[in-house]
């Protein structure tokens, strides 16, 4: 049984107040992917990386803005994830010194936040009562270790190049 007020599985429905959440992440993705894509051009990384950036900058919140919608076409959310996480692996392996630590960070990021949709937004493995609202403090825990990872890789990598 869930507490009063848990959303079961809202992630892939219309739910009107989980679509405000969809809503924010678009305009998110936009802005940060468009950051760590900026700061590997910045950084002078592989060009496939770049690309590999640009193409989940565009279509993470192409897909996200199309699954307001359509909430079944979150499932396509794997396809501009991969993109940014493998041009994220371009960085890590190419970057020296502190900017490599910085990579890492937002790859980590990158990945824990990756693993955290597909666990809580796809449901394919049971999910403990405590993390089961999408609103609630046990998932807003883990949605900031998610961003902090990414923000801390990123002010390294700005402050290196």
């Amino acid at each position: 049984m869930n507490r009063v007020g848990a959303r079961d599985g809202v992630e892939l429905t219309d739910d009107r107040i989980f679509t405000h959440r969809v809503r924010r992440l678009v305009a998110i993705s936009a802005v940060a992917l468009g950051v760590i894509t900026w700061l590997a051009w910045r950084s002078d990384g592989p060009s496939w990386s770049i690309v590999l950036l640009a193409a989940g900058w565009v279509l993470m919140p192409t897909v996200l803005a199309i699954s307001l919608r359509r909430p079944l076409a979150r499932y396509a959310l794997v396809i501009p994830a991969s993109l940014v996480i493998v041009g994220l692996w371009g960085m890590v392996t190419t970057a020296t010194g502190t900017e490599l630590l910085g990579w890492s960070l937002v790859l980590a990021g990158i990945l824990f936040g990756g693993t955290l949709g597909m666990v809580f937004w796809y449901r394919w493995v049971s999910i403990p009562r405590r993390f089961n609202d999408p609103f609630g403090p046990a998932r807003i825990a883990l949605v900031a270790v998610h961003i902090g990872l990414v923000l801390a890789g990123a002010a390294i990598v700005f402050s290196m190049t």
